[in-house]
């Protein structure tokens, strides 16, 4: 456990190692503040505008057919309330298991900082932001070729961007390296929840069936 287990030593001694390492400050601060709500939110509604044009736009210009509905505003809708959820997750767990912060952090207000609420906040909005996107380029009609390249591009440039964030956490003393993997375990179970949610209930699954026939 991140909190009093055996693996709190070794974790320990990791982030020490990523604080004093040779990494540069600038830029590792410049990451970690990517997962400020303040840089982060703003994305997200950018591209939530650009998911819901796609989807409204998508499904006006198809034909009525049997079925459910197709409620393209469903995943727009439940990405904005994805990033809402990860307080009310990340608060309790870090007053329960009260993990004290790094040396840098000594002397501030608590002691919880298991899981990170910017490594959470990061993979969330940036995660299902980069869902959204996916979820658009695949509804609209556009070569293969095209559509084959976006999904592996997105992710791949999120999970830099997160690796990113956890490691400016890090090098700056924010937090432990636990602390932020502990993040993204937390926001890996909250982006299966919406991917479920969306597929249950956005009905473009099933939209998308039809249409082939």
């Amino acid at each position: 456990m991140a909190g009093h287990g055996p693996l709190r030593a070794l974790d320990e001694r990791l982030g020490r190692a990523l604080a004093t390492s040779h990494l540069p400050a600038g830029p590792a601060e410049f990451c970690a503040d990517l997962g400020n709500t303040a840089v982060a939110l703003p994305v997200l509604c950018v591209v939530m505008v650009w998911a819901g044009w796609q989807g409204w736009r998508g499904s006006s210009g198809e034909t009525p057919h049997e079925g459910a509905p197709v409620r393209w505003w469903l995943p727009p809708l439940a990405a904005g309330l994805t990033p809402a959820v990860v307080p009310a997750l990340v608060v309790p767990l870090k007053l329960w298991l009260a993990r004290p912060g790094p040396p840098e952090m000594a002397g501030g207000a608590h002691d919880g900082f298991y899981p990170s609420g910017h490594g959470a906040t990061a993979a969330v909005v940036y995660g299902v932001a980069a869902l959204l996107v996916i979820r658009g380029v695949r509804g609209r009609r556009t070569g293969r070729p095209a559509r084959r390249l976006v999904a592996p591009a997105v992710v791949a440039v999120v999970a830099l961007l997160d690796v990113a964030v956890g490691l400016g956490l890090v090098r700056r003393g924010y937090h432990w390296p636990l602390d932020v993997l502990g993040s993204w375990c937390l926001a890996a179970a909250l982006l299966a929840v919406w991917c479920a949610v969306c597929d249950r209930w956005s009905g473009a699954a099933g939209a998308g069936r039809a249409s082939k026939r």
